[in-house]
């Protein structure tokens, strides 16, 4: 039997860190709706492509960059949120885009004093809209790259990576 390599991206390893993260959405669903009148389309769109960056969710990506088109995020913005890079970015988005790839990189965990510093620049009403937005993308994010996981496994390791993926093992 042929061994396969590790999965390469963050996913759902149990039911129960999904159901966690269905439940603070619920909990938090004010703030959700909040979010929707606190922060543009285009910002939100530019916090989901910067987490979608890090956990590297292809059906998110291809989704996400859709709808950023449509609310005017320019292709090559796009291209370099992707790519981790804020430069052409609203300069006043910036500290939030970096706080979102922070965010994702640890897991949902930062650091206590990145999210003092994203509530000081923003408010703690902007700032927890902001955290929001980040919550909800990560769990399509993780969900995506949970049905990517189970298609690599049942496969033996045939499908549910890209080409990225494949690079990484």
């Amino acid at each position: 039997m042929r061994r396969t390599s590790p999965f390469p991206r963050r996913y759902y390893a149990s039911l129960s860190q999904f159901l966690a993260d269905a439940a603070w959405l619920f909990r938090h669903r004010t703030r959700l709706r909040q979010a929707r009148t606190m922060l543009s389309p285009a910002f939100r769109e530019r916090l989901m492509l910067a987490v979608t960056a890090v956990n590297r969710c292809r059906y998110c990506s291809f989704a996400h960059t859709r709808i950023a088109l449509a609310v005017g995020v320019t292709n090559a913005e796009i291209a370099r949120i992707l790519d981790q890079t804020f430069s052409d970015c609203p300069p006043d988005e910036a500290p939030a885009l970096a706080y979102a790839q922070h965010w994702a990189e640890t897991d949902a965990a930062p650091d206590p004093t990145a999210r003092e510093r994203l509530s000081c620049e923003y408010g703690v009403l902007r700032a927890d809209a902001i955290e929001a937005v980040l919550r909800m993308i990560r769990v399509g994010n993780l969900l995506g790259n949970t049905f990517d996981y189970i298609l690599f496994r049942l496969s033996g390791g045939r499908l549910g990576l890209t080409d990225d993926d494949r690079r990484l093992v």
